[in-house]
């Protein structure tokens, strides 16, 4: 049933596009086409935005077999999944759980899954969650044996997990969280044997962070700043908490790029998701003797791992949006169990002749999600298709403007492009990459008086853009204003030395220069 159920749901993606940062991991990262690339992805921290080495190690090999053909990075992924459902289910399985198979398939079809699946860039998702996993589950044979070889396997596990992915980071805070759970305390023999853990995720941690800052400051044209205080951080995070959480109950409202609300200031009201956690768990640390401690440990596990992504610490994604799907793929895990463990506790509570009404109850509920996946799935054959539905769920997202005017550009509708880039800089007009991209698809439908001025506006917006300066001189060499584009191939230069195409494109215009100076 799961494997059926996957295949079917992401059927409209087997040959799905690029999506917005595909663009950055496989068509445009120089890493994948690089000779020494494995030795820089493993040994050059900085060499890309992240230092996750098995993951990129993982798409050089996807880019050294498939090229651009994206059936295979999507076969990929999607068997990633399914045996990821397979292992929610073995680990359920060690909670002692009897319907821990319902937990895999409800993992395998929950909408929330789609943008994970979907989008070949998640690759990071599946591949991290499956050494998860089998670390936990090699973590909880560790506790019941006492075998050391239990405890290697777990530390050697989780190592793989970071070097995928860095929000794995909260395996050791877990370990603690089920020690607590199975004994009702975390003794000093639990802080001792999660040590090692803590030092792999903090070692890791700190190198991951210092790599990205250092890759988004010198390599990326990225909008980081935040003028929000603390007050309005703490209310972002409780909203960004309630409303990942409604994802998880009530996903058929999912959305590519959801609206990004105002906490600055933040008001009263904003602060209520907070209370009500606090409540809940005083509620449930009441009633830890019985029922609250397996809540706490399903709810526990749900938030600790959605707090990397509550808006704490500043993400680029948050210029647009303040949650995204993707996160919610390791910490759903949580909720999941809780739902299995509850529709057990319920079946032993009702005489057997309701067990047809229940089991027809969950057998709907699953095909609805299913059946919601599907047509989710749908929204993620290629860039055009998703920026149009995020653009018809949030009709105020201004970078599905700019990714809908880009995919229009690329297939020849300059002139539509136009018009979509120009509705997007309306909502947002310090876009600068959306303001590049209207210059593009101006330079391309023949307006290049017009494309100057985009571009100019870029430079002075943002004066190390180096794809700025060498269309720009693209556009003046076009209008015969040879000396002024020089001057900007060379600007280009500057900020990239070696790149041979602007070298190659500068001679040529200097030797047109030259020409038309000895000609006249």
């Amino acid at each position: 049933m799961i494997v059926a159920a996957v295949l079917w749901i992401y059927l409209p993606v087997r040959r799905g596009g690029w999506l917005m940062d595909d663009l950055n991991y496989f068509t445009e990262n120089p890493l994948l086409r690089d000779t020494s690339g494995l030795w820089k992805i493993w040994f050059e921290p900085g060499s890309f935005i992240e230092y996750y080495p098995i993951l990129a190690s993982a798409e050089w090999c996807e880019w050294n077999l498939f090229g651009n053909d994206t059936l295979g990075y999507h076969l990929i992924t999607i068997v990633l999944h399914i045996a990821n459902a397979l292992l929610v289910w073995w680990l359920l399985g060690k909670f002692g759980l009897r319907l821990a198979w319902l937990g895999g398939l409800i993992f395998a079809v929950h909408p929330v899954m789609v943008e994970t699946v979907a989008w070949m860039s998640e690759l990071k998702n599946t591949l991290a969650l499956l050494p998860f996993l089998l670390a936990m589950g090699a973590w909880i044979d560790y506790e019941k044996d006492r075998k050391w070889r239990d405890y290697g396997l777990a530390l050697g596990l989780f190592l793989v997990a970071m070097l995928c992915k860095i929000s794995m980071v909260t395996f050791p805070v877990t370990i603690l969280l089920y020690a607590w759970w199975t004994r009702g305390r975390i003794g000093w023999t639990d802080l001792k044997a999660s040590a090692p853990f803590f030092v792999v995720s903090i070692t890791l941690g700190i190198v991951s962070i210092a790599v990205g800052t250092w890759f988004q400051q010198h390599r990326m044209v990225l909008d980081l700043a935040r003028g929000e205080g603390v007050w309005s951080r703490i209310a972002c995070s409780g909203l960004a908490l309630g409303q990942y959480f409604l994802n998880c109950l009530w996903p058929p409202g999912l959305m590519p790029i959801y609206p990004r609300w105002g906490v600055d200031p933040p008001s009263p009201v904003q602060f209520l998701p907070w209370p009500m956690l606090g409540g809940m768990v005083y509620w449930l640390w009441r009633n830890r003797a019985g029922f609250g401690r397996h809540v706490l440990l399903g709810l526990g596990f749900f938030v600790l791992n959605l707090m990397p992504f509550l808006g704490f610490i500043t993400v680029s994604y948050m210029s647009y949006t303040w949650v995204m799907d993707h996160f919610l793929y390791l910490p759903i895990l949580g909720l999941i169990g809780l739902v299995v463990a509850g529709l057990e506790q319920m079946a032993g509570r009702f005489s057997r002749r309701w067990y047809p009404l229940g089991s027809a109850g969950v057998g709907i509920g699953i095909l609805l999600m299913a059946w919601e996946s599907h047509g989710y799935a749908s929204a993620f054959i290629n860039e055009q298709a998703l920026a149009t539905c995020a653009i018809e769920c949030n009709p105020g997202a201004w970078t599905a403007y700019n990714n809908l005017g880009v995919a229009l550009q690329d297939a020849g509708r300059y002139g539509e492009a136009v018009d979509v880039l120009e509705q997007g800089l309306r909502i947002k007009p310090e876009y600068v990459e959306a303001r590049y991209n209207l210059g593009n698809a101006l330079l391309h439908a023949g307006r290049c008086p017009e494309a100057i001025e985009r571009y100019e506006e870029v430079i002075n917006m943002q004066p190390n853009y180096p794809q700025a300066h060498n269309n720009l001189a693209v556009a003046l060499a076009q209008m015969g204003r040879y000396p002024e584009a020089i001057e900007e191939f060379k600007a280009e230069l500057q900020l990239y030395p070696n790149d041979e195409a602007t070298r190659l494109n500068m001679e040529k215009v200097e030797q047109v220069e030259k020409a038309a100076a000895q000609k006249h």
